[in-house]
């Protein structure tokens, strides 16, 4: 082998190894994109809320706030994506608020003013304790399940667990594993990932409603993770609705979107 090309073949050896470094140790953070907030941070949005903390088993305090309405049609357990914290959004869920639903949204560990150390079983476990709190004032047959992108993991596995009116994914992926792959195609990230989420495996066992919607033209969850969760055998009845031309923020401004849940809220 000539020396110029064995060089080069060990600089790209060498740069393989360094990003395969990389993902390993910042993983955590390409998966989770938290804003902190302080804790004496107090919250502001139009109409009635309260703010909620729960103490889990291994000592976390998880952030969340419970928007009322008079009236309510049922309540909405919001599941949120992967970056921001409920500052934020506190103003998305408005539109369920609009809809006659009271609406709870968490930040999950290490968001907002929720503490904790991040794992693939406490995030389970910290949605299932905000599904037992509801339970506490709302009877089962009223609450809807949503999860958006990172939230429908969440959403998914809770729908799984329990028997919600019904569960709404909103650009949900097929498995954590398999966007990974498809960013990361030579390395073989299903074998390091610390974080699997795969929400095919829950969907499987979810008994309610289920409804999807995803865009086309979504870049940061392809289109395809839905096409695949929408050809499985759930318990459930599933509905795929497609929003052409839809990116992975905007659904809710299609109307499409907007008949679609009008209807079914």
């Amino acid at each position: 082998m000539k020396p110029r090309l064995k060089k080069f073949l060990i600089a790209i050896a060498s740069l393989y190894i360094i990003i395969f470094i990389g993902l390993y140790f910042l993983q955590e953070k390409m998966i989770f994109m938290p804003d902190s907030l302080p804790q004496d941070y107090s919250y502001t949005f139009p109409g009635n809320f309260e703010e909620i903390n729960l103490k889990t088993a291994d000592g976390a305090k998880l952030n969340a706030l419970l928007f009322k309405v008079k009236n309510p049609k049922g309540v909405l357990l919001y599941f949120h994506g992967n970056a921001g914290d409920l500052s934020r959004w506190g103003i998305v869920v408005q539109n369920f608020v609009e809809m006659g639903y009271d609406v709870m949204v968490m930040d999950y560990r290490t968001y907002g003013k929720s503490t904790g150390e991040l794992s693939e079983k406490a995030l389970y476990n910290d949605a299932q304790l905000f599904y037992k709190e509801l339970l506490k004032t709302y009877p089962e047959g009223t609450i809807v399940v949503y999860g958006r992108s990172l939230g429908t993991a969440f959403a998914t596995y809770v729908a799984a667990k329990n028997h919600p009116k019904q569960l709404i994914l909103e650009a949900p992926f097929y498995s954590l594993d398999e966007v990974a792959a498809e960013r990361f195609p030579i390395y073989p990230v299903k074998w390091f990932l610390k974080f699997h989420f795969p929400t095919y495996h829950y969907l499987k066992e979810v008994s309610c409603p289920i409804t999807i919607f995803h865009g086309t033209d979504d870049f940061v969850v392809n289109y395809e993770n839905s096409e695949k969760l929408s050809k499985i055998h759930t318990k459930g009845k599933l509905t795929f609705i497609t929003i052409v031309g839809g990116t992975h923020h905007n659904l809710l401004d299609y109307e499409i979107c907007k008949k679609r849940l009008d209807s079914i809220l």
